[in-house]
């Protein structure tokens, strides 16, 4: 594109150039040669005055050489006999003879070529009743005095011109060829995959616009990618409930052959589960919102507690079970909710050693909904590790998912999540889900939690 810029610059500017150039360079050598032939006259119409007075060759040679064309023997003078005198004739003409007498014959003046320039033949009448003939010989210097500066003085305006057409045009199209560059050279780096690409808007309102499209469609596909990616490891991840189910009944299996191959099968399949989740939780370049449709949370939670009640009582698990008799209103979609108390309670089921007692409680607040689940197990030497494997550590055999989950649920709706010690001496997931997702009220503080946990409970 800047090539073609330039091109089409350097094409028009040398036209134009060329079609003011070339006349106007013809006219000053037009012009050159009328003053050459202007000033001629002059000194052809300087000797008039004598020939009127006088035809004596002595006084008219002292006229002659008064002038300046005389002096430089420029002029000659033919004076055709007569009855009276004889034919005059003063200085070298030349012109030709035929010229001569054609001029003084028809009485009008000429300007004839000749050898090194032209003769200016200019008749007179003279005393006698004849007509002499004036001859001013112009040479070609004379002719094309000023010309080749005039005409170098056009060229170098010219070309002035076509080189400040190019150097404007370049800047022009560097102005927009850069931002074009940076445009394709972005969609090269986006097609080969780095998502992070962006573009700068700059350059003409055009390639702006582009820019901005660009920047759009490539955080469109950011957000399309990042919620594939998130779609598989929920899916994946809430596979793991059906899969702890059978891992905690194959060991009721027995010994035996089959009994063998089961729970490798198991064992395999849940280690190609947690392989998947990992790659996905590895590639996921960002969060997308969770949709806040709403739900009846009490409802979720008696639906989940009567799933794994059962798996509870084939384990010798006491469960319990508070506030969830209740309607509960939640803004978080019915699926998503039952995602999160499914990575909870599949938490409690795969960390904890089998009678292990477990609780879920569900509080009603005025501007938040909590809910604990807590169990008696061994607990979290460290808490703040465990959220940080939420992030996608993946350490002590779990995938990081499954906190990770309940997180962006909670701060889907403007809450958190909390990992501490429970008052059945084990762990205790504090699930903290704001009323008033949209509002610009910041997250609850941690004194503001154990007050009102301290007043529900």
């Amino acid at each position: 594109m800047r090539w073609a810029l330039i091109k089409v610059s350097l094409a028009v500017t040398a036209m134009v150039v060329i079609a003011f150039a070339v006349p106007l360079g013809l006219v000053v050598k037009e012009l050159a040669r009328d003053r050459a032939l202007t000033n001629a006259e002059r000194q052809a119409a300087a000797i008039g005055p004598a020939l009127a007075i006088t035809t004596d060759r002595g006084e008219l040679e002292r006229a002659i050489a008064s002038t300046q064309a005389g002096a430089e023997s420029r002029i000659a003078l033919r004076i055709p006999a007569t009855a009276q005198s004889a034919a005059v004739g003063i200085g070298t003409p030349h012109a030709t003879d035929a010229a001569l007498h054609t001029a003084s014959a028809y009485g009008e003046a000429a300007t004839v070529r000749v050898p090194g320039g032209y003769a200016l033949l200019q008749p007179t009448a003279v005393s006698s009743g004849t007509v002499a003939v004036v001859e001013v010989f112009v040479p070609d210097d004379d002719i094309n005095r000023g010309v080749p500066t005039a005409w170098l003085v056009l060229a170098a305006v010219g070309i002035g011109l076509i080189v400040g057409s190019v150097a404007i045009a370049d800047r022009l199209g560097t102005r927009m060829v850069r931002p074009a560059a940076r445009l394709a050279g972005a969609a090269q780096r986006l097609g080969e995959g780095d998502l992070a690409v962006r573009v700068p808007e700059a350059g003409p309102s055009e390639l702006r616009s582009a820019a901005v499209a660009f920047n759009a469609m490539a955080d469109q596909v950011v957000e399309l990618l990042a919620s594939e990616r998130e779609l598989a490891a929920d899916l994946s991840h809430r596979l793991r409930t059906p899969l702890t189910v059978l891992r905690l009944n194959t060991a009721s299996l027995g010994e035996g052959p089959a009994a063998d191959q089961t729970r490798a099968a198991v064992a395999q399949l849940e280690r190609e589960v947690d392989q998947i989740i990992r790659a996905a939780r590895e590639q996921r370049g960002a969060h997308t919102a969770t949709g806040a449709a709403g739900c009846d949370a009490a409802e979720v939670i008696r639906e989940r507690m009567a799933f794994w009640s059962a798996l509870a009582e084939d384990e010798g698990r006491e469960v319990r079970s508070a506030g969830a008799d209740r309607p509960v209103r939640v803004p978080v979609a019915r699926a998503e909710l039952a995602a999160a108390l499914d990575a909870m309670l599949g938490n409690v089921f795969r960390h904890t050693p089998e009678g292990t007692a477990f609780a879920v409680d569900v509080h009603r607040g005025d501007d938040a909904v909590i809910v604990l689940v807590s169990d008696a197990g061994p607990g979290l030497a460290d808490p703040a590790a465990a959220l940080r494997r939420g992030h996608g550590d993946g350490g002590q055999g779990s995938t990081g998912l499954g906190l990770d989950i309940v997180r962006r649920v909670a701060e889907s709706t403007g809450g958190d999540l909390a990992v501490g010690r429970s008052v059945l001496g084990g762990a205790e997931i504090r699930l903290w889900l704001a009323l008033s997702p949209h509002t610009s009220t910041p997250h609850p503080t941690a004194t503001h939690r154990r007050a009102t946990l301290k007043r529900h409970r």
